[in-house]
């Protein structure tokens, strides 16, 4: 296996858990929203309200599909599930691990979805989205963590545990 890339909502943690994960086996760690604010030279919420909804997942999506990396913690958007050239280019190159968090601790974590720059079709609810993403990070991952009660760094050292065996 060459990378990780941790899939699930905003607030569940992907940054990081992703950070302390590539820092305990040495791998470099990418924050694919990073690479769309280098790219486009704004943030995600100033490309969602000045381009719209289809340009923000349309790079989304071409900056997952031509991310060439080893040995990285890979950490995209939470959108990211919506761009089917990304998923199947991580489906090559790495194994998807779903960060499982209720919908009530999400609510708490994640405040105003536009601040946080949450791609939504207009009108959805946070509720509307983590029902319509859920499916598709179960769809897509090869392991599912659940987040419940624990800490970053036990979630962190379970994943390094199932994907990577002796590791530790």
């Amino acid at each position: 296996m060459d990378n990780i890339v941790l899939i699930g909502m905003p607030g569940s943690g992907k940054s990081t858990i992703g950070a302390l994960l590539a820092k305990s086996l040495k791998w470099s760690f990418v924050d694919t929203d990073q690479l769309i604010f280098l790219q486009e030279q704004m943030s995600l919420e100033e490309i969602l309200v000045k381009k719209g909804l289809a340009y923000f997942l349309k790079v989304e999506n071409q900056v997952n599909a031509q991310l060439d990396v080893k040995q990285a913690v890979i950490s995209p958007g939470g959108s990211v599930v919506y761009g089917k050239e990304a998923m199947e280019h991580y489906k090559k190159i790495a194994k998807l691990v779903y960060l499982s968090v209720s919908y009530d601790v999400l609510e708490k974590r994640v405040g105003s979805l536009k601040e946080r720059g949450v791609a939504a079709k207009e009108g959805m609810s946070f509720q509307d989205i983590y029902q319509e993403r859920r499916v598709l990070y179960e769809q897509y991952a090869d392991i599912t963590i659940e987040e419940q009660g624990r800490a970053v760094k036990e979630i962190a050292t379970e994943i390094e545990h199932i994907l990577i065996p002796g590791a530790i």
